[in-house]
């Protein structure tokens, strides 16, 4: 059986994350959820690799969320990296682009278009490793 890939849902409102937690379990994922970025960042920092990060760019602060991504992008293997927002302005836009995250999805966020989108990234992350 092959291993569910692991995702970590990075939200400080419950509600959102028990959702998107709930469909992507229902889609495959091994789902871990965080409702802040402290508590994201401890759980990347405590040598638990993900597959997927998903964070809310608006937490606790303005573009706390850029925290969270820098973290994940640090990591070896790297995961794939998503901030999703529904307060997207250039300048943490090009903050997102200029760290490389892999998807910055705008909310209300098409949950189809982020599945895909993750298994896409999920199988060209895959390959690269392969080729290293």
């Amino acid at each position: 059986m092959a291993k569910r890939p692991s995702l970590l849902i990075v939200d400080d409102e419950i509600n959102v994350a028990r959702t998107l937690q709930l469909v992507f379990e229902g889609a495959g994922y091994e789902v871990v959820p965080a409702y802040s970025s402290a508590e994201a960042i401890k759980l990347l920092t405590d040598s638990r690799n993900f597959d997927v990060v998903i964070t809310d760019l608006n937490m606790e602060k303005e573009d706390i969320g850029l925290d969270v991504a820098r973290q994940a992008k640090q990591l070896k293997p790297a995961p794939v990296v998503v901030i999703c927002t529904g307060y997207a302005s250039v300048n943490n836009s090009r903050q997102a682009l200029d760290m490389h995250v892999d998807y910055l999805a705008t909310k209300p966020v098409d949950l189809d278009e982020l599945k895909t989108a993750l298994s896409r990234l999920i199988r060209l992350r895959k390959s690269q490793k392969g080729r290293k």
